[in-house]
């Protein structure tokens, strides 16, 4: 069996550059969280639940699937990344305020889709949350609190 040897990796997360010795097919996922950023969740571990999602150059993905080899100079984003100067963003605090949380294992990758959803979209009906939210589940919500959270969001940032 061959020995395989760690590789200098160049990318930015959350607005600072990055540089780390890591194993080329480690997860993103876990690099992440061994780097002091722990709010990216690991729920399945198979891309089906997306506790883990992150946006990876804008777009969302599953940080449990993403070899980090993958991440060569790209930019990441993680649900810290969301805070601006520690004062959490509109969505964080909606989530806080109408319930939108229990267990706390979806919550990052909800609130990454719905920020992301947002970017397109500042006046989404309850059909587009739900659209937008699809590929995260949650097992203890129900759901209702969490749209509930991204409406007052919306509705929040409406002048």
């Amino acid at each position: 069996m061959q020995k395989v040897n760690k590789i200098n990796l160049h990318c930015t997360i959350n607005g600072s550059k990055k540089n780390f010795q890591c194993y080329p097919m480690a997860r993103l996922l876990d690099v992440l969280r061994e780097n002091n950023l722990t709010g990216t969740k690991e729920g399945c571990g198979e891309g089906e639940c997306g506790s883990c999602s992150v946006l990876v150059n804008g777009d969302i993905v599953n940080s449990c699937l993403i070899p980090i080899v993958q991440m060569q100079n790209k930019e990441i984003k993680t649900i810290e990344g969301l805070t601006n100067e520690q004062t959490l963003n509109k969505i964080q605090l909606a989530f806080l305020k109408y319930g939108g949380t229990q267990c706390g294992i979806c919550t990052p990758g909800m609130i990454i889709a719905a920020c992301k959803l947002l970017e397109k979209n500042q006046n989404p009906t309850l059909q587009d949350i739900k659209t937008a939210l699809a590929g995260n589940l949650c097992r203890c919500t129900g759901y209702s609190k969490i749209f509930a959270s991204v409406l007052a969001a919306c509705q929040e940032q409406r002048p």
